[in-house]
Parts: C-alpha cells; sequence; structure tokens
C-alpha cells in the first residue's frame, strides 16, 4: 500500500517528535514517560504552545513498527501519545503493538475525532474551538480544562457532566495566564472539592 493508504488505516504515522522525559501535568505528573507527538490537528487553539505540529505534511511518516521500537530504547514502560491531536488517526495498530511490547498507554486529546485505539489511561482536555466528538466521554480517565479565560469555568463544568462518575477532574491554568487565574482556581477548587488543580511542571523544571 502507498503511505497515504497507510496512514488512513494507522500503519504509518506522521511524528513531529518523540522523546523521554517526566510526564510534566495531569494526574501522572512526575512519571517518567515515552512521548509521541504526532503532526497535524485541526482544533486550532490561540494558545496552542506547539502550532508548529498543526501541519501534519511537514512531519516525517514513520510506520508503526519503526515507533515502537524507538519507544523500547528506553526504561520507562508508558507512552503518551499526543499531539497535534492523535485521535485525527486510527490508533489501532500502534497501540495494539505498544501493548504487545509491554508498554502502558496514556492519550491526551481534545476528543474532537471519533476514538480509537485500546488505552490504559485518556485525558481529555476539550477546547471551545471544535466539538468533542461524543464518543469520547465514556472513555475519559481525566477530564483536565485549561483555564485561559474566565469563562471556562463553565466550559468545564458542562464538560463534568457529560464524563463517567470515576473520572478525575482538573482545572490548569494556562501558562501565560497562570498570574491572573491561579487565584481564582484555587478558590473555585476549594467551593468545589470534586476538581484538583493541574500544573504545567515540567516547564518548572524545563524540560520537554
Amino acid at each position: 500500500m502507498d503511505k497515504k493508504e497507510a496512514v488512513d488505516k494507522g500503519m504509518m504515522l506522521p511524528v513531529m517528535e518523540a522523546f523521554y522525559t517526566i510526564q510534566g501535568e495531569g494526574v501522572h505528573t512526575g512519571t517518567p514517560a515515552y512521548f509521541i507527538r504526532l503532526g497535524g490537528c485541526d482544533v486550532g487553539c490561540v494558545w496552542c504552545d506547539v502550532k508548529e505540529s498543526w501541519e501534519a505534511e511537514k512531519w516525517p511518516i514513520h510506520s508503526v513498527q519503526e515507533i515502537v521500537n524507538q519507544a523500547l530504547e528506553y526504561p520507562g514502560r508508558m507512552v503518551v501519545i499526543t499531539g497535534g491531536e492523535p485521535l485525527m488517526y486510527d490508533l489501532g495498530p500502534l497501540t495494539a503493538l505498544l501493548k504487545k511490547e509491554g508498554f502502558t498507554i496514556n492519550i491526551e486529546t481534545s476528543g474532537a475525532h471519533p476514538f480509537s485505539g485500546q488505552f490504559d489511561w485518556v485525558c481529555f482536555s476539550p477546547k471551545k474551538f471544535k466539538k468533542p466528538h461524543s464518543s469520547i466521554y465514556e472513555h475519559a480517565n481525566e477530564l483536565k480544562v485549561v483555564i485561559f479565560h474566565k469563562s471556562d469555568f463553565d466550559f468545564a463544568e458542562k464538560h463534568a457532566d457529560l464524563v463517567n462518575k470515576s473520572c478525575h477532574k482538573l482545572l490548569q491554568p494556562e501558562w501565560s495566564k497562570s498570574s491572573q487565574y491561579l487565584g481564582s482556581i484555587i478558590e473555585y477548587v476549594k467551593s468545589n472539592p470534586e476538581w484538583k488543580i493541574s500544573l504545567q511542571t515540567h516547564k518548572f523544571m524545563d524540560i520537554p
């Protein structure tokens, strides 16, 4: 099959970057993890800090076997698939191979496309710029809402009503707005203890 067909079937994927680091945010903060950042995103967050990932055509296409082989070079066995928007692609073949090799597999997604793949942990971070696909809600283990504007608190509650009851709920200040909204987030969580706070600790540690 040609590359386009292979990408359509999830057998090859555009990879912007892949690196071994420490998960800096969310429930798994502090955990060693191999990040696979796929190229391509049609959500268009104005505050995105990896806008260079949006154009899938800019990035090399790798087979899922190549992607997994690179992950196996590192001692950690937690993989985080992110983007871009990773659910633009069929993640079934990649996650099946990662699972076969013994990896714990996490995903970070806006949920804007139909759910695919086998995951141990699904971090769902909805964005106002594109409505999530309905398939994401039943799979979400973690609801992580970025606070960029005061209206984002209501936005967070809207999605909290749709996820399953065991889903962890986190509010995270957008990095450039931290000084403006962190105090409000603290007070909101104190008044609504079903929520917790997520911080981008990797930026404090100055790591990827």
